[in-house]
């Protein structure tokens, strides 16, 4: 297949640690519920999956912010259940409340039957992936994704959305081996279903660890993050042009396990709202620094080079996140200032163009609530452009 070539690679080059004009912004879950426009296609669709399912309304309605905002990046339109849905558990969404399986996993004959789908099921997903990639021509890159092994057992188990976890937790604890049955599944699953996104046309990939954070340590590390890293093993490096993929991980809630995740072969780590961004950074700093014996003198080679010396520099994880959605619901004022402390706790920006470094990609900590007023979001946006620029220009 061939592409429009790409006008705007603020956000591929952010995520690979490359210096840029601006920070790039996009939004998680940033076609959806708070636009009119939105919600007048899902009238015309009849329901979510009959939008997410049809390829024109998918494409259409990824397109949509876009119209409105200067975003950075856009993201596929579809949902996280789309695998386990087509493992045969019945996924439906009723208006108002969330997604229902008809078939739960919770005892050794439904784990049993579990099995990588067949991915011809989901193939509008691909299409989708194609049709919009051609759609943006090259106006910004297209993002797919995918729910992470934990995450998908999470509404398997539990049948749906679940404030305690109580199914899934019960039976992580009593018959762990059936959990990491499930998990081993849902990771080739997950791999599979994001390499074809990615021969589809995706051009950066991100896995969503949404329920990782309701974890105790230890079980995070065995049942969530083992999984996410089986996954990535598996994930091609370069996509349908030939250019690198790069691979997100955001863990609701995980800030606690940041060190650890920076062993992760990702290239950009996502943050909620809880987890500072300039503590955060010294992390990934830190720990690309005990990946250099130099640091500094293998820093003034271009990224993976051998110098004289022996020396390879590892650039560090960059970092996405991270205000609170709820922000949005303050006056512009309010937004604009709430964006620029996020900007400054990350600190100064990367600008050293001969190598790798440090960088931000600023997103929300989780998805946009459908409550907010759609013209808080320019506020936002043209907030994260004209102040990175400023912390750029300083």
């Amino acid at each position: 297949m061939t592409f429009a070539p790409l006008q705007n690679d603020t956000f591929l080059r952010a995520c690979l640690g490359q210096a840029t004009d601006h920070t790039p912004v996009w939004l998680m879950r940033q076609a959806g519920r708070y636009l009119p426009e939105y919600c007048a296609t899902r009238a015309q669709a009849g329901s979510f999956m009959g939008l997410a399912t049809n390829v024109d309304y998918a494409t259409e309605v990824t397109l949509q912010p876009l119209e409105r905002y200067p975003l950075d990046a856009s993201i596929l339109f579809s949902d996280i259940l789309t695998v386990p849905d087509a493992m045969g558990l019945g996924l439906s969404f009723a208006q108002g409340e969330g997604p229902k399986f008809e078939k739960v996993v919770r005892d050794e004959a439904a784990v049993a039957e579990l099995a990588v789908p067949d991915m011809d099921k989901l193939r509008y997903v691909f299409d989708a992936v194609t049709s919009i990639r051609k759609a943006l021509n090259g106006r910004v890159p297209l993002i797919g994704f995918s729910g992470s092994p934990w995450t998908l057992a999470c509404y398997m188990v539990e049948g749906g959305g679940s404030s305690d976890y109580r199914h899934v937790k019960t039976l992580m604890y009593a018959r762990p081996d059936l959990m990491h049955r499930v998990l081993a599944v849902n990771a080739d699953a997950v791999a599979q279903y994001l390499n074809l996104q990615i021969d589809a046309g995706a051009q950066a990939v991100m896995v969503f660890d949404s329920w990782g954070g309701v974890l105790a340590d230890g079980t995070f590390q065995d049942f969530s993050l083992a999984y996410t890293r089986r996954v990535l093993a598996q994930l091609k490096r370069t996509g349908a042009d030939g250019a690198v993929v790069p691979r997100i991980v955001f863990t609701k809630g995980g800030g606690l396990w940041l060190p650890e995740m920076t062993a992760l072969d990702c290239d950009v780590l996502g943050l909620d709202w809880t987890m500072n961004l300039g503590a955060a950074r010294r992390i990934v700093v830190d720990a690309a620094q005990q990946k250099t014996p130099d640091f500094i003198a293998a820093r003034a080679q271009p990224a993976g080079a051998e110098g004289q010396n022996g020396l390879k520099y590892t650039a560090p994880k960059a970092l996405q996140g991270n205000i609170d959605p709820n922000v949005l619901f303050a006056p512009p004022e309010a937004i604009r200032t709430e964006v620029r402390s996020v900007l400054d706790s990350f600190g100064r920006p990367h600008t050293y163009r001969a190598a790798p470094g440090s960088t931000h990609i600023f997103n929300l900590g989780h998805g946009i609530s459908q409550f907010t007023p759609p013209e808080h979001v320019s506020h936002l946006v043209d907030e994260v452009h004209a102040h990175s620029r400023r912390l750029r220009a300083a």
